[in-house]
């Protein structure tokens, strides 16, 4: 049971536009009261034009310590930290941010090693997998690294941007670790298939891939958290294929979501 907040209560907020869909308030407000921490995380909903203004005053509100950042402002969140993690200096993207004792912010990515464990929790190694990533943007761009750190023999990405994926894939090549090249929406042949876009949240969306070019023996994973169950999860179940929702995603990264804003998991 989450506590009710006092004017001692340490403010956390997760940032994002729609922000309805998100799941982490609840859960990570339990984790706080679960390590004795009078802390609790709100949603705020800031449109992209809004956010500069958004973080200037976040800076100036002293009882606010982290904020956890979503769609679609994590490339811009980036630009807002004072120091970041290795990860998310290379990906130059963030959706943690914590205080610092300067009051300036610290930053992380952690949505690869999400996707990552909840393929892992369904009994999934990907390495020397052939991979199909779609979407290319500060979910994507971490799922993309978490697969090449994982040892994916082969890593293909689409994105409707062509700038915002080549510089993906041109990023990750620089590791030489695998080989990342250009995808399309086509996944045959593709042991590992994830959807890193929005696509599915709204009705009438177009699937993220060709699912009649699914293989029954892929694995499908989703960043999606509402609907539950994305349509592109539930084609792929119909196959038969072993699947993870962006709901799995987010129960594998709380603890790491936590660590981080409490200051605890050791990275600075």
């Amino acid at each position: 049971m989450i506590p009710a907040p006092s004017g001692a209560t340490r403010l956390y907020v997760i940032v994002g536009d729609p922000i309805a869909q998100v799941r982490s308030p609840a859960g990570v407000s339990a984790a706080f009261a679960a390590r004795r921490h009078d802390g609790i995380l709100v949603p705020v909903q800031v449109a992209t034009a809004d956010l500069p203004d958004f973080l200037s005053v976040a800076a100036r509100l002293k009882n606010l310590d982290g904020i956890v950042v979503t769609i679609p402002h994590k490339f811009a969140c980036y630009q807002a930290c004072a120091s970041a993690t290795e990860r998310a200096h290379f990906l130059r993207t963030v959706n943690l941010m914590r205080r610092r004792t300067d009051g300036a912010w610290h930053g992380d990515m952690v949505d690869g090693l999400g996707f990552l464990g909840a393929a892992q929790a369904k009994g999934i190694d990907p390495r020397g997998m052939r991979a199909l990533l779609v979407g290319a943007g500060g979910a994507g761009s971490a799922i993309a690294l978490a697969l090449v750190e994982a040892g994916v023999s082969e890593l293909a990405i689409h994105d409707s941007s062509a700038e915002r994926r080549d510089a993906l894939i041109h990023q990750l090549n620089r590791l030489g670790k695998g080989r990342t090249r250009v995808g399309t929406a086509d996944p045959w042949g593709f042991d590992f298939v994830a959807n890193a876009t929005p696509a599915g949240m709204k009705d009438g969306d177009p699937l993220p891939v060709d699912v009649t070019r699914l293989a029954p023996s892929a694995y499908c994973g989703c960043v999606i958290t509402k609907p539950d169950i994305s349509p592109f999860i539930a084609e792929a179940r119909k196959l038969g294929c072993v699947t993870a929702t962006g709901t799995d995603m987010y129960q594998q990264h709380q603890s790491i979501m936590v660590d981080f804003l409490l200051g605890t998991d050791g990275r600075r």
